[in-house]
């Protein structure tokens, strides 16, 4: 494969994330961000390749049907780094207006030429202008009729498919696949020791190019538009917000944290959910955050002192084997947001679809289940637990707390759970008596799940 020594493009950056992404089993989000920290590309460009990286990953299955069909061996005949290429070229045709098929067709045989030989330049010119003759029935855009069909229009593994239709029917199982495809909102939390949202929306209206409006999910959320990297505005360095899903903003919310109680966020890091902790208490009381990362630690902590809070402690061990320190008191309330298969985030980390399998889902909830004995030593009498994940896997969640309380009788489901969270949750999300799930086009946002236990009083 050759290579000049000129410029490279915002497609040539994308390339070489995704060969590396592939090639090395990376994380696409550690890759993109260390190529745009290092290329020299405008900010317009460095959106291009962001929207192509994740893109073409999360239409892998769709891109590869329709290369499988123009070349006769299929997609696996031809060298890792031309079918990323094709991809490339493909995913701009079918799924980006704005670029033109002519410059796209040009674009990515100019890569190919550089890159690779005559022959393979050919190959691609080819592939790419056949395409373009019989788009019409080679779009992966009809109305599927079978599961192996939606794998394919969807670009979902055939597994996921199945599994969303057996366990929320056909009608829930298809919007939530056809979610999961969309690109994620930028929202933000508001620190409200610092802010009122509607302050902060008016001023940001007021001083940006883009534009805030309020979460209709989230009673602390903005949604920004057009708006750039939240995470890098002077507003987020002094504090004045924390870049959170807005599903994820809930679940503090489902503690009920108050003033001047003692809080543990067993599997902490990075933060997001023990720093909301820590501002619906207005920083009065202790919040202990615990992960089993050290160098995970420093990120909890960069957050704290950037939102100014001062009654965070960190502590890092295996939430398995937390305990009560001598002379240290039950916790009033627990938050368990355990490790999970992370299915709700596919629309965030497409490379979720690709690298998780139905094998996997079981070793996780055996951890989650060890995780949930422990924490249950850990409420004081007539305290509270909350388990979340990020995920809409049954096994995981509301079958996941069936189990517990089986073991736990001490515990029960919490329904005032409702009360704390907004009206909208309860007539557009599934729930239970004391538990909520959040589907990925419930609100287009993480899909989640949120139970609320506490535990008798004289235990």
């Amino acid at each position: 494969m050759k290579k000049n020594n000129q410029r490279q493009s915002a497609r040539d950056v994308a390339l070489d994330i995704l060969i590396q992404y592939e090639s090395k089993e990376a994380f696409s989000n550690l890759l993109l961000n260390q190529s745009l920290e290092r290329s020299e590309l405008e900010i317009r460009d460095k959106r291009l390749v962001t929207e192509l990286v994740y893109g073409v990953i999360q239409r892998q299955n769709s891109l590869d049907w329709v290369i499988d069909q123009l070349i006769s061996r299929g997609s696996k005949s031809v060298e890792l780094w031309v079918k990323q290429l094709l991809r490339l070229g493909l995913y701009q045709m079918i799924y980006l207006d704005k670029i033109p098929e002519r410059a796209a067709v040009h674009e990515t045989v100019e890569i190919a030429k550089v890159r690779g030989h005559k022959g393979i330049s050919g190959l691609v010119n080819g592939v790419l202008r056949n395409f373009v003759r019989n788009k019409e029935k080679l779009l992966p855009t009809f109305t599927p009729t079978s599961y192996e069909e939606e794998a394919i229009v969807y670009s979902h593994p055939l597994w996921m498919v199945k599994r969303l239709h057996k366990v929320y029917g056909d009608e829930e199982a298809l919007q939530a696949l056809q979610a999961q495809n969309q690109p994620p909102k930028v929202s933000v939390r508001i620190n409200p020791m610092r802010w009122d949202r509607d302050a902060f929306i008016e001023t940001w209206n007021e001083e940006e190019t883009g534009t805030a409006s309020p979460s209709k999910l989230a009673p602390d959320g903005v949604i920004l538009n057009g708006s750039g990297n939240a995470a890098s505005h002077f507003y987020y360095q002094e504090g004045a917000y924390t870049v959170q899903d807005e599903s994820s903003m809930l679940v503090a919310r489902a503690v009920d944290p108050k003033p001047g109680m003692r809080v543990l966020d067993a599997c902490a890091a990075p933060g997001g959910k023990t720093t909301h902790l820590a501002e619906l208490m207005n920083d009065e009381g202790v919040v202990v955050a615990y992960d089993i990362h050290n160098h995970k630690m420093d990120l909890i902590c960069q957050h704290a002192r950037r939102l100014d809070l001062q009654h965070i402690k960190t502590r890092v061990s295996d939430a398995r084997e937390i305990q009560v320190d001598t002379g240290e008191e039950l916790y009033d309330a627990v938050l368990l947001d355990a490790p999970c298969s992370g299915l709700g985030v596919i629309h965030r980390k497409p490379d979720i679809k690709w690298s998780k399998e139905a094998g996997q889902i079981r070793e996780l909830t055996k951890i989650q289940s060890e995780l949930l004995d422990r924490m249950a030593t850990l409420v004081k009498p007539g305290g509270t637990l909350v388990y979340s994940t990020c995920t809409w896997e049954p096994q995981e969640n509301r079958e996941q707390i069936e189990q517990f309380l089986k073991r736990h009788p001490e515990f029960e489901l919490d329904p005032t759970i409702f009360e704390l969270l907004p009206e909208v949750v309860k007539e557009h999300a599934i729930t239970g008596d004391g538990w909520v799930q959040l589907l990925p086009h419930h609100f287009y946002s993480d899909g989640f799940f949120i139970a609320r236990m506490t535990k008798n009083a004289q235990r």
